[in-house]
């Protein structure tokens, strides 16, 4: 039996138990950025967003050979905020506002668009000589309303900032928001959870209880109510539903979530609640109105 085959035969499983927390299980999508691919989880055509989230990347694991990374030129945004984080690797960051940080593993970085910003993402030139080990998740928070077009910012989140428990020998970081116990330092303008949680095989973990809520698997093996999810994964929930989950060999999981927000239009890097807000970034782009990338001024990518 395939995975898919696996899977859909697990899912239709859950179906017909109507005591299933689970509401959807999302499959990864293979997309190819040019010198890399990433597995895409959202958007996805049953599940739009989860709580303020809409878009959710998984870059790698990825090898890349000497002379070979990532050169993600820049670009602009609006309307959103985007969260990087790695596993494993480094990325350059620069934007707009004149950040420059070294995003290192297990810090948070947060760039708020607001009104607009535009930032890139590039290997650093010395690391990319010798070549390096990428593995980390990219996402996109949208903004209530009354938030979208705040002032553009940058927050950089050390790790030994971000706040970590062990509950029965599980390892949890709450990275935004919180849960079980402890409270991130992260700025967020609406009710959000972002936490990651390391289950040895046999370890068991119940969910946080959230208005919207989903768990990605970045690595390993999970039961939940009788149903196996596979690495690269993500489940759904039912709203203000909490199973336990239990990992079936050394995994790695995430939890995203938080409250309702309305609908929200994507076009490219472009997230509004208004169409029209989006098609005024479409030409703004176009003819050159956003700030530059003071040290990045060669390259960008245009609007598709």
């Amino acid at each position: 039996m395939s995975i898919k085959e696996n899977l859909n035969y697990n899912f239709d499983k859950c179906k017909q138990n109507p005591c299933s927390s689970i509401k959807l299980i999302i499959e990864p999508k293979n997309t190819d950025l040019g010198d890399f691919s990433v597995n895409r989880i959202l958007p996805f055509a049953k599940c739009r967003k989860v709580g303020p989230w809409v878009f959710f990347d998984h870059m790698g694991p990825v090898n890349f050979k000497p002379n070979q990374g990532i050169d993600v030129r820049p670009h602009p945004h609006i309307n959103l905020a985007t969260v990087t984080y790695l596993f494993e690797g480094q990325i350059v960051h620069r934007d707009s506002v004149g950040s420059f940080a070294k995003i290192n593993p297990k810090d948070i970085n947060l760039m708020v668009a607001g009104k607009g910003i535009v930032h890139s993402e590039r290997t650093d030139p010395e690391i990319k000589k010798s070549g390096q080990k990428l593995n980390g998740l990219q996402l996109w928070l949208a903004l209530p309303k009354k938030d979208e077009e705040t002032n553009p910012a940058f927050y950089h989140y050390d790790k030994s900032e971000i706040p970590q428990t062990k509950i029965n020998e599980v390892s949890i970081r709450v990275m935004i928001g919180s849960a079980y116990g402890l409270t991130s330092p992260v700025k967020t303008f609406a009710k959000t959870l972002y936490v990651e949680v390391n289950l040895k095989a046999g370890q068991e973990i119940q969910t946080p209880l959230e208005e919207e809520l989903a768990a990605y698997i970045v690595s390993g093996e999970v039961q939940i109510d009788n149903v196996k999810i596979k690495k690269h994964h993500m489940t759904v929930f039912k709203n203000k539903s909490n199973p336990v989950i239990k990992a079936l060999e050394d995994t790695i999981l995430v939890f995203i979530g938080g409250e309702t927000l309305s609908e929200r239009h994507i076009f490219w890097n472009f997230v509004s609640s208004s169409k029209e807000r989006i098609e005024t970034a479409k030409t703004d782009w176009k003819n050159g109105n956003f700030d530059l990338i003071e040290g990045d001024l060669d390259e960008f990518i245009p609007l598709p």
